[in-house]
């Protein structure tokens, strides 16, 4: 079974897709045209994707299909709150479905974007073939104070730099102080602010240190669109009822899923994974001992290729 990444490839169509009078969605597709409909959903909120993201599909297979949740990435307008909620975010994929004659395709979400394609695949079981999900996260308070917070007791100096980027009358509470600066029309401050955050994040993100990830996270575009996407959903409880992904875990029971976690994942750690999986007994739980969060870290990427290699036996 294949382990590695495919090889760089190129977008056979891409466009944009007006959502509304303020949205507008960058999209993709690569691979095989009558191929298996596969979408990755990226994560942050706010990250976009990248050239890479095409490259975990076998593309003789798989319908590849890439696009950016709006407000991030290539979609405009860049950074924009909006009318930016979960529920945009799954009519969105169904708008997106819609448009590109898709029935029914494979989800496949890491990190926020594990908690996006759960939430759409929860709300459109029926137009899921399966998912396959890395890092899981479910963006309830305890994850989010544990980026806030947490994360200082496996890396102070990231963390320290973070939260010394805010006056320390303001640091009891990271998040709105951040919040405050990322949502400023100025560049001079929000810039800045996001630049923090992101540097934050990129650098908790590999298991071992790897400046090429913690320069991805520094492209100002990548800063902006996570950071402020981030503090917009995580100061709104991502705009669903209390533990709504985890008690609704019943309505994907029936479809295939694949989730692979990185064992020292800090950013989103292991526990929120291991309690999806005790809900959901049927699915495949792998876990790479030797990766953090990443779908990038060496292990975490093979096992996420195998994963993709695997779905094709396990899709009708």
């Amino acid at each position: 079974m294949r382990t590695d990444l495919y090889p760089p490839l190129k977008p056979c169509h891409s466009g944009y897709l007006k959502l509304d009078e303020l949205h507008s969605l960058y999209w993709e597709e690569s691979g095989n045209p009558e191929g298996i409909p596969v979408i990755f959903i990226h994560g942050g909120p706010g990250a976009g994707a990248s050239e890479s993201s095409r490259r975990f599909f076998d593309p003789d297979f798989y319908r590849i299909i890439i696009y950016d949740q709006r407000g991030s990435g290539r979609s405009l307008p860049l950074g924009e709150t909006g009318d930016n909620t979960t529920p945009h975010l799954i009519q969105d994929l169904e708008t997106l479905r819609n448009h590109l004659g898709v029935n029914q395709w494979l989800l496949f979400g890491g990190s926020w974007g594990s908690t996006l394609s759960i939430a759409y695949a929860e709300h459109h079981p029926d137009r899921c073939l399966g998912l396959i999900l890395r890092g899981l996260f479910l963006c309830r308070p305890s994850e989010i104070d544990w980026f806030l917070y947490g994360m200082r007791a496996i890396f102070p100096e990231a963390w320290q730099e973070f939260s010394n980027y805010i006056p320390e009358a303001e640091r009891n509470d990271l998040l709105k102080a951040y919040h405050t600066r990322l949502m400023d029309p100025n560049p001079d401050i929000h810039m800045p602010a996001a630049l923090a955050w992101s540097k934050y994040e990129g650098v908790c993100a590999t298991l071992l240190p790897d400046e090429a990830t913690v320069n991805s996270f520094l492209n100002p575009v990548v800063a902006l669109g996570l950071a402020r996407m981030e503090a917009h959903y995580f100061s709104n409880n991502i705009f669903l009822p209390d533990n709504f992904l985890l008690e609704n875990l019943h309505m994907i029971r029936h479809l295939p899923i694949i989730m692979v976690q990185g064992r020292y994942d800090i950013v989103c750690p292991i526990v929120t994974a291991d309690e999806i999986a005790k809900n959901l007994p049927e699915a495949d739980y792998i876990i790479a001992p030797d990766a953090g969060h990443s779908a990038f870290d060496p292990s975490l990427c093979r096992e996420l290729v195998k994963a993709c290699e695997k779905m094709k036996g396990l899709l009708p």
